[in-house]
Parts: structure tokens; C-alpha cells; sequence
């Protein structure tokens, strides 16, 4: 993981060498996409970066983030419900997304890159890029529904005759 300092060199290099200007709201916003592991919305990332400056806009974040998509530092997830999420890990790796809470992991596995490679060699195809989304119930959210399945039904009131 790259420290927040190198980070900053590392977005500031990128905006310039693509044409754009590296301005602080640019900065932050792009710090707080590429260290945020919980795959951010644009909206989640305005309401945070708006506590730094209070002067942002939603049109700033969007722009901030389309920037980092073309430059490749950030890959665009399309969630259902008509979500978008952004993913600062573009190594191939897998999703584990809760169906019920909307709880979203990366999933890590060395052999995910090797099974790209070998599908891209058997197939004489170019892989570009990759997404694998697994969708499931989380632990938390089983743990709540196999409690709620174990608590003992309150007893009927009893009926008194008056």
C-alpha cells in the first residue's frame, strides 16, 4: 500500500501528465477514492469530502472520478439498484457483495491472475479487464437471521373469562 504523501505525488503527477489541474478539492477527493476500501459512492465521497471543503460540488466529485477512471486508477462498479460504486483495487480480484445489506469485500486469491492469463492464452484473447461479483448473504447478515430463527415465540396471552 502506497503511504499518503507518495499518493499525493502519485495523483498530482497523474492530473498534470493528463492535462487536468491538480487543485486541493481534486487532491482530496482522489485520496479519499484511492484509500477507501468500501468501494465508495460519488455521494458517500461528496458528504465526506464536503467536512474538508466545504466549497465542493457533486459535479467536482463526478469530474474528479471520471478522471480517475480514464487514468486507470479507479474501475466504475455497476451495483444493482442502480448503485455505482468505485474500486481503487484494479488487480484482478473478486467481489463478495451481500444481497441483503449491501455489504461489499474484496476477495483476493493468487490464482486469479493466473486464471485470467490461462483463459487469455486458450482462448487467443485480450483481456483487457476483468470483474467477478459473488453475491451471497454476509456473515452478519446470516448471524441476524439465524437468531431471529432461534428466538423462542412469545407465548399467547391467555384469555381470561370475566
Amino acid at each position: 500500500m502506497i503511504d499518503s504523501e507518495n499518493l499525493e505525488i502519485l495523483i498530482i503527477k497523474t492530473f498534470r501528465n493528463s492535462g487536468y489541474r491538480a487543485t486541493p478539492q481534486r487532491i482530496a477527493i482522489s485520496k479519499y477514492i484511492l484509500l477507501n476500501r468500501e468501494h465508495p459512492t460519488a455521494q458517500k465521497a461528496y458528504l465526506e469530502i464536503k467536512k474538508m471543503h466545504p466549497t465542493v460540488s457533486l459535479a467536482t466529485i463526478y469530474t474528479t472520478i471520471k478522471i480517475l477512471k480514464e487514468t486507470g486508477l479507479v474501475v466504475e462498479m455497476n451495483m444493482p439498484h442502480g448503485q455505482t460504486r468505485f474500486d481503487p483495487n484494479t488487480s484482478p480480484h473478486a467481489h463478495l457483495i451481500c444481497m441483503q445489506c449491501g455489504y461489499l469485500r474484496d476477495w483476493m486469491d493468487p490464482l486469479m491472475p493466473k486464471l485470467i492469463a490461462k483463459v487469455s492464452a486458450d482462448a487467443n484473447f485480450t483481456i483487457t479487464g476483468s470483474s467477478l461479483d459473488l453475491n451471497g448473504i454476509c456473515e452478519n447478515c446470516d448471524r441476524k437471521a439465524k437468531d431471529a430463527y432461534k428466538m423462542p415465540a412469545s407465548p399467547p396471552e391467555s384469555i381470561h373469562a370475566g
